[in-house]
């Protein structure tokens, strides 16, 4: 493990690239990776980096989204089929009908959405910055896909709006039930349960916080709770735990699993660099389209 990340370390060198892993990824990639994060930190670092080659260590709608932020790089999946069920509930076609049945009502997409549905909407969020999004729409009634349980997160805290959602829900979150919470508080009384707004309303209701990854681990880090009950996918450990030493992590539904994000392995990395594999295209026309939601979406925050 140790000489693959050397040879790592050379290639990257070599081709002037630089690993993103998002942090759901093994442990083993995290490490490897030069910046690890949420969707929103790795946007704006695809957006902003020097490097000619970017090695995104994710599933395919991230490492479409630094392609389209960064149309003149290489951009490169390791595994070319780590997709997500959810970006794939929806489609081009459906957000067309969506806006045809609610007309002049702009239509706000979860970065977990393929190119073609980005490009279908007004504006694009992740579920750090998807109450902000919203709230700084103008229109009343807004279209919000492809997650309907943020949705409900994000109707909750903005005042004054209708969202109209689509029928979609990460699977991996949707393991958890409002049961799992009460047996962990039953087991671990003082702990802070902190979750994820795609988990379920009644789970985001049970829980002590929810926030996207990247505001679950500053809660986890800033707390002088001692003990905490993670519902997210099983990846956010990773830096918690080695960061965190002197707390207790554990997690909250033991099917919190993204089988897609844990695909990819060092040795998927090492052969991206070697072979220059899985290139990333997106259509032009689609591209500058996706790239007005997304640019959108960073000036907001």
């Amino acid at each position: 493990m140790v000489e693959l990340k050397k040879e790592i370390d050379k290639l990257k060198r070599e081709h002037n690239a630089v690993i993103l892993a998002h942090n759901y990824q093994l442990d083993e990639v995290q490490d490897a990776a030069d910046h690890v994060g949420d969707s929103l930190y790795l946007s704006n670092i695809a957006a902003k980096t020097d490097c000619e080659v970017i090695v995104f260590c994710g599933v395919r709608f991230m490492a479409e989204t630094a392609k389209i932020l960064s149309p003149d790089k290489v951009v490169l999946l390791p595994e070319m089929d780590a997709g997500c069920p959810l970006a794939d509930t929806v489609t081009g076609s459906d957000v067309r009908n969506l806006k045809r049945q609610h007309p002049k009502s702009p239509v706000v997409c979860y970065v977990n959405s393929s190119s073609e549905v980005k490009a279908e909407s007004d504006i694009c969020c992740t579920s750090a910055n998807a109450v902000k999004v919203v709230a700084s729409l103008p229109e009343r009634k807004v279209i919000f896909v492809p997650d309907a349980n943020l949705g409900n997160y994000v109707a909750k805290h903005v005042v004054g709006k209708e969202l109209v959602f689509w029928d979609g829900v990460c699977n991996t979150h949707a393991k958890v039930q409002p049961g799992d919470i009460y047996l962990m508080k039953e087991k671990y009384p003082e702990a802070k349960i902190l979750v994820h707004p795609e988990c379920s309303p009644d789970v985001v209701e049970a829980a002590d916080f929810a926030g996207s990854t990247s505001e679950i681990i500053r809660y986890a880090e800033s707390s002088t709770a001692r003990t905490f009950i993670i519902g997210t996918e099983v990846g956010v450990l990773c830096q918690l735990r080695s960061t965190q030493t002197q707390k207790q992590i554990f997690l909250l539904h033991p099917g919190l699993v993204c089988p897609n994000m844990k695909k990819t392995r060092l040795q998927s990395v090492y052969d991206a660099l070697l072979n220059k594999r899985y290139k990333i295209q997106v259509e032009e026309s689609v591209a500058e389209k996706a790239k007005q939601a997304i640019t959108r979406m960073l000036e907001v925050v």
